[in-house]
């Protein structure tokens, strides 16, 4: 997955209780190494669903090499990590998350994570206030909030029956013209953003050995959680942005959210015609948005 980054970077890997992650970050000379901690560490969470990788934040974290440490991980079971062929649980990517961030920085850190993984990111940080310095969530959900789903997109027998659903895998995420389909029809408001490189990038991730166990979990919904409880008891300062024709997740249900707790959600943010990964469709907007959230973390400071 390496050469999907941007130019500079290097793959490096961090041990965590359920395998190795990898992860990118820019290369360091002798003089400044890749584990120096003089400037704030950010790290960029992608999303779930298939095909989902570090990639997902990269038109993004290149921007950001100069004044911060960035780190981009696959978490496990997506990308170049390990793929443990196991049913995956909520908790597993909680302490995936925690380990790593333990693992790489010695300081809170500041966060950037979408959709579900940003709803996990939030929960995180809600019990563990002590790791984070601030958050920048774009579409951030649990998928079951307030008491709603966020609806099933294929039935649950087909999904939860043994080998049947490796071939639901295979036919709708292990192929370029299911994970286009996939991007153009879920994930993106306006098909003619979706570039070549994308659809590679998520072919590649979904097509690593292993790779449905993550993804069939996923979209089982094993993993679906109700955020809003965690939201309310947020104290990390967050800047939320929404993508104006987010799926599943609408603009609607970020309000909701926001609204629980205005003192720790401090911007929420409207990114118009774009889906639940506007960093991937207007990433110079989204860019702009988070330097301007990590700016005004400096003035305070």
């Amino acid at each position: 997955m390496l050469k999907f980054q941007p130019p500079g970077f290097e793959q490096k890997s961090a041990l965590t209780r359920l395998g190795r992650v990898a992860y990118y970050t820019p290369i360091r000379t002798l003089a400044k190494s890749s584990t120096d901690t003089s400037q704030p560490t950010v790290i960029f969470f992608h999303n779930f669903g298939g095909g989902a990788s570090a990639y997902e934040w990269s038109k993004v974290y290149a921007v950001l090499t100069a004044g911060y440490r960035v780190v981009a991980p696959d978490l496990i079971g997506w990308g170049a990590s390990d793929h443990p062929a196991r049913r995956y649980t909520l908790q597993d990517y909680l302490h995936n998350i925690e380990d790593f961030i333990q693992r790489i920085a010695t300081d809170p850190i500041i966060a950037v994570a979408s959709s579900f993984t940003g709803g996990l990111v939030a929960r995180l940080a809600a019990d563990r206030p002590d790791l984070f310095q601030r958050l920048f969530l774009a579409c951030p959900a649990g998928f079951r909030d307030l008491g709603k789903g966020a609806g099933r997109r294929l039935p649950e027998p087909l999904i939860n029956f043994p080998f049947l659903d490796q071939i639901v895998y295979a036919l709708g995420a292990n192929n370029e013209i299911a994970v286009r389909n996939f991007l153009e029809n879920f994930l993106f408001a306006k098909r003619d953003r979706l570039s070549p490189e994308t659809v590679s990038a998520y072919l590649a991730s979904a097509q690593q050995p292993n790779a449905e166990y993550a993804a069939l979990s996923f979209l089982r919904g094993d993993l679906y959680f109700d955020l809003a409880p965690y939201l309310a008891q947020l104290t990390v300062p967050t800047a939320m942005i929404w993508g104006e024709q987010a799926q599943f997740t609408p603009v609607s249900l970020g309000r909701q959210l926001a609204s629980l707790n205005p003192e720790a959600v401090q911007r929420f943010q409207v990114v118009s015609e774009t889906g639940v990964l506007p960093h991937l469709e207007q990433p110079g907007t989204v860019t702009a948005l988070l330097l301007d959230w990590l700016a005004a973390d400096t003035s305070e400071s």
